[in-house]
């Protein structure tokens, strides 16, 4: 048995070999700390310092309780904890998530083995419920948008982005503050969080009654987002890749002569002279402050990809290794990845790393008026991910490594504010808890061009809105694999399509085979572009679809920013599943395949190959189909599963009876 104290603001429990406390993190929000170390650090990792608020702690016979608005936990002599929460129209306390021990006759309910001095293998174990849903943990390719019987590697990967959130289908969001990498099994025997190399277990547990009440309160505790600029709400064109100035501005204009609005075209990797230099190759590029200039006048933004990546061959590579600048094995030789050469990842975790990076590419780049960067390789894309065999500034990278992309996005962020810039936003394949303060706009990754990574994507998309992390999108049509003259892809990049313009960004990308008879541009590049992947380069029936499509995103480009506002002031994500809109429709909670856009526009994607119709679950109320026969103009109960149709140029969507936005349509 160990030794219980409650004091104003915390209760506390400490036996041999452990420590842990629990204190309020703002209202409705417990936080719960525990080391074998003999002490606690006071380590936040990325969430906002806690307003204050009022809570009881008290001794009772063998346990001590802290009570933070309707929700209470109480801390046991032999070291179990379990939370309640209270019953929203009752005084009654029900237990919400409790703890439970490895085996029967073991009275330990947290496990430690050392790694380090003072570093551990540390586990936390729950008892599970089976009628639980779980939500969350980020954006991963895996079919699943409910993860409740799954386990999931906390570590960031290509098409993998670990956000250690849940929302619970009982009512509580629970967010796992710790950057190392681990595991979370979320199974039918156990809820298990698991780091590999930490000095603590810390977590935070949030009470609420909605899920939109739980998301406000997360929002409040990791960041809200900024203003979403204006223009990131229309048409983004992208692709692998523009390999000169001129290519690029022929494209542009091209968009232009047509009369189809584009807010932004994006110039991908090897625009640079060596990964490293942070430049752009002036062969290619001559002139990068007149391209930019050019765009504007036709009322397109740049945005420009940037890695991390440096090797020996680049000319900043010296200065910034004999400075600890860039990650290092631990053992072995130098190089994380072989791409054009051994390839080392920048250190983001340093600030003199940031400092330096980021005065590179304000000369290089920001000052040839570039504003707008896409942070490519945000994991970072380290092969293998030995993470153990890494260093940062901080120590060994398995212990921070959830980290990275973080401060690769605040260093952008804070870069750009120090010059004065406010519309800021920086697309980038990893992020973890809290990056959305920085502007960050995620997306899938590189994903293969079929109808499986189309499903996969609508999944992943909910769950990242789940996970705190509001600004995403996808590459339309998928990145790798896309034959563009054959009768699979022109139905696929359609579907695609239909599923962007209701993502919270609207993004073409992808590199595609290259048709018969395709000659390159420009031979002598190092890295070749793929085939075409503009509106056209589809066939005459698709450019029809998609430029209708296009037109159908700006009208709603309105109504957009109304979402993105509501975003930033309460967290409630534009992608939103069925039961964040009707917490307490169970059905809601079974659906994986259809969403809410903002409110009042409900989604149903078409994923399958040569299907036009689907079931489609409408909630209560009164709906007015889109996207189908214009003759379809008479309010839908709900409350009930009804079979939409959709032929190709036709897509599945529902508008709530009266809503303003029923006019974009």
């Amino acid at each position: 048995m160990g030794v219980l104290s409650a004091e104003k603001n915390m209760i506390q429990y400490e036996r041999r070999g452990e420590i842990a406390r629990i204190i309020p993190w703002g209202k409705d929000v417990l936080r719960f700390q525990s080391s074998p170390n003999g002490y606690l650090n006071n380590e936040d990792w990325t969430i906002l310092k806690a307003d204050k608020t009022d809570v009881q702690a008290y001794m009772e016979e063998n346990h001590a309780v802290i009570i933070n608005g309707c929700i209470k936990a109480e801390m046991y002599d032999n070291g179990k904890v379990i939370y309640y929460k209270k019953d929203k129209n009752r005084e009654e306390f029900k237990v919400m998530l409790e703890e439970m021990t490895e085996y029967a006759f073991d009275s330990f309910y947290r496990t430690y083995r050392a790694e380090g001095s003072d570093t551990h293998r540390a586990n936390i174990l729950f008892k599970p419920d089976t009628a639980e849903h779980f939500y969350g943990l980020g954006g991963e390719h895996n079919d699943c948008f409910d993860m409740k019987g799954s386990t999931s590697e906390l570590h960031h990967r290509n098409t993998k982005s670990s956000i250690p959130f849940v929302y619970s289908s009982k009512g509580y969001g629970f967010l796992w503050n710790n950057p190392s990498v681990g595991q979370c099994e979320l199974t039918n025997n156990h809820t298990k969080w698991t780091a590999y190399c930490t000095k603590q277990v810390d977590y935070l547990v949030i009470g609420g009654y909605t899920p939109s009440e739980i998301m406000n309160k997360y929002a409040d505790i990791t960041g809200h987002t900024p203003d979403f600029p204006w223009f990131a709400s229309g048409f983004w064109q992208c692709k692998l890749r523009y390999e000169s100035q001129e290519d690029l501005l022929q494209v542009a204009r091209e968009y232009k002569r047509r009369n189809i609005p584009v807010s932004v075209i994006v110039i991908d990797y090897f625009h640079w002279t060596e990964q490293g230099d942070y430049k752009f190759d002036p062969k290619y590029w001559p002139d990068p402050e007149a391209m930019v200039r050019e765009l504007e006048e036709m009322g397109i933004k740049l945005m420009v990809s940037i890695w991390p990546t440096s090797n020996p061959n680049s000319e900043n590579y010296r200065y910034m290794d004999e400075r600890n600048m860039i990650l290092r094995t631990e053992n072995g030789l130098y190089g994380m990845q072989d791409f054009y050469g051994q390839q080392d990842y920048i250190d983001t975790l340093n600030p003199k790393t940031r400092e330096y990076v980021w005065n590179l590419v304000k000369k290089n780049y920001y000052d040839n008026k570039v504003k707008y960067f896409w942070l490519d390789e945000a994991e970072p894309g380290i092969i293998p991910n030995h993470y153990d065999n890494i260093r940062c500034i901080r120590g060994n990278f398995q212990e921070f490594a959830l980290l990275y992309p973080y401060y690769y996005l605040q260093m952008f962020y804070e870069g750009l504010k120090s010059q004065g810039e406010s519309e800021i936003i920086s697309l980038a394949r990893a992020g973890y808890t809290g990056c959305q303060r920085f502007g960050a706009l995620l997306w899938s990754g590189d994903v293969p061009s079929t109808f499986e990574a189309l499903r996969k994507s609508v999944k992943t998309g909910l769950a990242m809105a789940m996970s705190g992390i509001p600004w995403w999108t996808t590459d339309i049509g998928g990145f790798w694999g896309g034959d563009t003259e054959s009768d699979y892809f022109r139905e696929l990049i359609v579907r695609w399509f239909q599923f962007g313009v209701f993502c919270p960004v609207t993004r073409l990308h992808g590199v595609r085979v290259k048709p018969k008879g395709h000659k390159d541009r420009h031979p002598e590049v190092k890295e070749k572009s793929g085939g075409d992947n503009e509106i056209w380069s589809f066939g005459e029936r698709d450019y029809n679809i998609l430029k209708d499509l296009i037109e159908l995103r700006e009208r709603l480009r309105p109504y957009v920013m109304e979402c993105m506002e509501e975003c930033k002031n309460t967290g409630a994500p534009v992608m939103r599943p069925l039961f964040f809109q009707y917490p307490y429709d169970e059905t809601a909670y079974t659906i994986e395949d259809e969403y809410f856009f903002g409110s009042d526009i409900l989604f149903a994607p078409i994923t399958d190959k040569g299907v036009t119709s689907r079931r489609v679950y409408l909630p209560e109320g009164e709906w007015i189909r889109m996207g189908g026969d214009k003759t379809e103009t008479e309010a839908v109960s709900g409350g009930k599963w009804i079979t939409a149709s959709a032929d190709i140029s036709q897509f599945i969507a529902f508008v709530r009876k009266g809503a303003k936005v029923e006019e974009a349509f």
